[in-house]
């Protein structure tokens, strides 16, 4: 048992089956969140452990990140895992005589000006070491502490909010002797620098927080929501601005991953339906036994797609991305057309090419297309009856469709007959709504009473919206 400072910090940090059962369920915590890990690697990983300096945290961590890691994203969920496994310490930090301390006034109060100080000298150093791992540390101590519910906890807010390290941007360039003198190009070298380095100080004091309050209610709950999550795992509506950048950039790796599985699809779909006709005439020379089963030719066409999505603010990053991978898909199919909407429905087709970038598109479909028109709130009738009576041509027999949106209508009519027209005119016809199905129908949302009329299917993340295009798209 580990005792800290607090009367709630309690926590048992033993490892009953020893390093190689430590090792096991930190595999464990990688596979949670979404990082594949075979045995093979974890055998790889176990042999590592054996050959380094397990007292030098950094080189342990790069040898289990070479043993256990297929691809580069998946390195800031190894990190946080990493930390809360193979923490730096135990316990509240100790100090010595030679080490930094948090100055307080004269009363035993923290001197929240003379700390900013001595954090903006720190990040303007070359190489703080340990003495910014000090601080950190009784940053996280004397800052950080709240009383919750379940007893004393720390919060990196509350650490932070203080010292406010997103300030000190002068104070950092001027320890790095930026003046008026220096050349615009290594001012911006300098300043770049120094938001790193108020970028990494921000982040260890995130790590010291999750490893004080994993000795409190355990590592694995703090990892069930401290950690970073894998970019194809994040939720479509709760999506930090970051992690949209991580899924656009991922896009082209989850289009070839569709376009791989189609192949397959398509390939496996090539010997066409049996042909029981000419299956039993071939069979009369065996006494009418078959024995030889005769197919009907096949006849491989790629087919047509239309694709009507919701591009308000509600669902932004769920239609972006997938906008986005249908555009990488676009040679899968004879013919892609994109139809957008808020509260009225234009054709954006014209926007998207092999060499557009997403954000330039989403910015020329609400500067040059009509997809606002009455308020500028989600309307999905209104988007409905416009798509049927302006497009009437766009849905055929041999289209696919699909509606990507939330369903919610602002407690507007649904138009319920316009989708059921247009559902049994295409060949093909689903919804991918991004919300919990345990939301649809609550609120304004008439996504109960459209699913009653086109197949609806939840695809809250990327990984479960490639999942889920794998299936549904046709061959």
């Amino acid at each position: 048992m580990v005792t800290g400072s607090g009367p709630a910090e309690t926590v048992s940090l033993d490892a009953p089956h020893g390093l190689p059962g430590h090792l096991v369920g930190f595999v464990e915590a990688l596979r949670a969140r979404g990082i594949p890990v075979g045995p093979s690697e974890t055998v790889d990983a176990g042999r590592v452990m054996t050959v380094l300096d397990l007292l030098d945290r950094e080189v342990l961590r790069e040898g289990l990140a070479c043993a256990l890691l297929r691809r580069t994203t998946h390195r800031a969920t190894f990190d946080g895992l990493f930390d809360l496994w193979f923490p730096v310490a135990v316990g509240q930090r100790g100090t010595t005589a030679d080490e930094v301390e948090i100055p307080r006034t004269p009363a035993g109060e923290v001197d929240i000006p003379a700390l900013r100080e001595l954090l903006a000298e720190l990040l303007a150093m070359d190489d703080p070491g340990r003495q910014l791992e000090q601080l950190v540390g009784q940053l996280v101590e004397q800052l950080g502490q709240y009383q919750s519910a379940r007893g004393l906890s720390f919060s990196a807010y509350q650490a932070l909010k203080e010292v406010q390290p997103q300030t000190l941007l002068a104070k950092i360039l001027a320890g790095l002797a930026v003046g008026p003198d220096t050349s615009p190009f290594d001012a911006e070298v300098a300043r770049r620098a120094a938001r790193q380095r108020i970028a990494g100080f921000r982040t260890a004091v995130e790590a010291e927080t999750r490893r004080r309050v994993a000795e409190r209610i355990g590592r694995e709950r703090v990892a069930s929501y401290g950690v970073a999550r894998q970019a194809e795992d994040v939720d479509f509506l709760r999506a930090s601005e970051r992690e949209l950048a991580e899924l656009r950039r991922s896009s082209q790796r989850l289009a070839r991953i569709l376009a791989s599985r189609l192949a397959v699809r398509r390939k496996h779909a090539r010997r066409g339906e049996i042909d029981l006709r000419r299956t039993l005439r071939k069979s009369m020379s065996t006494g009418g036994v078959p024995i030889d089963l005769v197919n009907r030719k096949p006849h491989p066409g790629r087919p047509e797609l239309v694709l009507l999505c919701d591009v308000s603010g509600s669902v932004a990053g769920f239609s972006n991305f997938t906008l986005l991978l249908v555009s990488a898909l676009r040679e899968q199919f004879s013919r892609v057309r994109i139809f957008a909407f808020v509260d009225n429905t234009d054709e954006v087709t014209r926007f998207f090419d092999p060499n557009t970038q997403l954000d330039e598109a989403m910015a020329r479909i609400f500067a040059e297309s009509d997809v606002v028109g009455f308020d500028g709130h989600s309307d999905y009738g209104g988007a409905l009856t416009a798509f049927a009576r302006e497009f009437p041509d766009a849905v055929t027999s041999r289209s696919s469709l699909l509606i990507l949106g939330d369903a919610r209508t602002n407690y507007r009519d649904p138009q319920l007959d316009t989708l059921r027209a247009l559902v049994g005119v295409a060949k093909h016809a689903h919804w991918l709504n991004p919300e919990p199905r345990t939301q649809w129908g609550s609120g304004d949302s008439a996504a109960d009473r459209y699913r009653e009329v086109i197949e609806m299917h939840e695809c809250r993340s990327a990984r479960q919206l490639t999942d889920v295009v794998s299936r549904l798209l046709p061959i």
